[in-house]
C-alpha cells in the first residue's frame, strides 16, 4: 500500500534534498573549476557553469601540454609528475591495507576465540586507544622513524599503519565472535589446531567483513596527508596528496593554477569515489553483521 505524502513526511524529503545538495555541492564545484579556463575564473567567480569550457586543465595535469600551452591557458607552468605520484600512492595503500587487515585479523582472532591471562583488560586498553587523538602520537611515531633512518622511505610512511588499529581489531572482532564455536570444536576433533582453523575457517568465513575493513583502510590511507607530509616530502616517495599541496603552493605567475588543481584533485579521488560507490552495500551490510552501532 502506497503511504500518503503528510507534511512531516514532506519535511523530512525536503530536509533530505537540502543536505544532499549541501554533500554534494563541493564535489560539483571542483568539476566545474576543473573544466573551466583559469585565466576567465576570477572575471566570472560566481558562475555556477564551467568558464570557456576546456580540457587543459586536465592536459596539464597529466603532462599531456607543454610549459608555453599550460601558462597561455593561465597555469602556473609548475611540472606535476602525476604519474609518478600515483604510483606512490599506489604502493603506500595497498601494502599499509594488506599488513594492517593481516595483523588486525590475528589480533581479532586473539580477543575472540582464544582463552589467555588478561585478555579483558588487554582489549580494553585497545577500546581506550580509539579515544586517543592520532596527532598526539604524531610526535612519538616521527621519533621512531627518524632514529631508524627511515625518513623519505616508503617504509617510514606505511610502519605506523601496517601492524594493526584499535578500530580494525574491534570491527573484527564482533564479527570473529558471531561463529558458531561448534565449527571449531568440530575442527579441533579432527586435529585442527588454531593455525588451521584461523585460515581454513573464520578467515573464508568472514570475508565479507574483511574486505569492508580492506575498503575503509584503503581509502583513509589514500587520504591521509599530514604523516606522508611529514616523513615522505621527496619525490620519489611523494603521494598524491602532499604532491597536490606542492602544486598549490608553485605559482611563478603569481595566481594559483585553480583549475589546474581541481583537475589533479578530480582525478585522485576518482579511484576511491569508484571503489566506495562498488561497495558501498556490502559495506553497510558487514558493519550491522558485525554490531556496531
Amino acid at each position: 500500500m502506497r503511504k500518503s505524502l503528510t507534511p512531516g513526511r514532506a519535511a523530512a524529503w525536503a530536509l533530505l534534498i537540502v543536505l544532499m545538495v549541501l554533500t554534494l555541492f563541493p564535489f560539483y564545484w571542483m568539476l566545474r573549476t576543473a573544466f573551466s579556463d583559469n585565466t576567465q575564473l576570477a572575471g566570472h567567480p560566481s558562475s555556477l557553469l564551467p568558464v570557456e569550457t576546456t580540457l587543459g586543465a586536465f592536459k596539464r595535469v597529466l603532462g599531456l601540454s607543454t610549459v608555453e600551452e599550460a601558462q597561455a591557458q593561465g597555469g602556473s607552468g609548475a611540472a606535476v609528475n602525476f604519474w609518478l605520484y600515483l604510483r606512490n600512492s599506489v604502493i603506500v595503500s595497498t601494502v599499509t591495507t594488506l599488513c594492517q587487515v593481516f595483523f588486525s585479523a590475528m589480533a581479532a582472532y586473539a580477543f575472540a576465540r582464544l582463552r589467555w591471562p588478561g585478555r579483558d583488560k588487554v582489549f580494553a586498553l585497545f577500546l581506550a586507544a580509539l579515544m586517543v587523538p592520532p596527532i598526539f602520537t604524531t610526535l612519538p611515531n616521527f621519533v621512531l622513524i627518524k632514529n631508524l633512518g627511515l625518513l623519505n622511505s616508503f617504509a617510514g610512511i606505511i610502519l605506523p599503519g601496517a601492524l594493526m588499529t584499535p578500530f580494525a581489531i574491534f570491527f573484527l572482532r564482533q564479527f570473529f565472535l558471531g561463529i558458531s564455536r561448534e565449527l571449531e570444536e568440530a575442527a579441533m576433533i579432527d586435529g585442527a589446531g588454531h593455525r588451521r582453523i584461523f585460515f581454513g575457517i573464520v578467515i573464508p568465513m568472514s570475508a565479507a567483513p574483511i574486505a569492508t575493513l580492506a575498503i575503509l583502510t584503503y581509502i583513509n590511507s589514500w587520504n591521509d596527508y599530514f604523516w606522508p607530509l611529514l616523513v615522505g616530502q621527496q619525490e620519489n616517495v611523494r603521494v598524491l596528496t602532499v604532491a597536490l599541496g606542492v602544486f598549490r603552493s608553485q605559482t611563478p605567475q603569481g595566481g594559483p593554477d585553480w583549475a589546474g588543481l581541481m583537475a589533479a584533485a578530480l582525478i585522485a579521488a576518482l579511484p576511491m569515489i569508484i571503489l566506495f560507490l562498488a561497495f558501498a552495500k556490502r559495506i553497510t551490510n558487514s558493519i550491522g553483521f558485525s554490531g556496531i552501532k
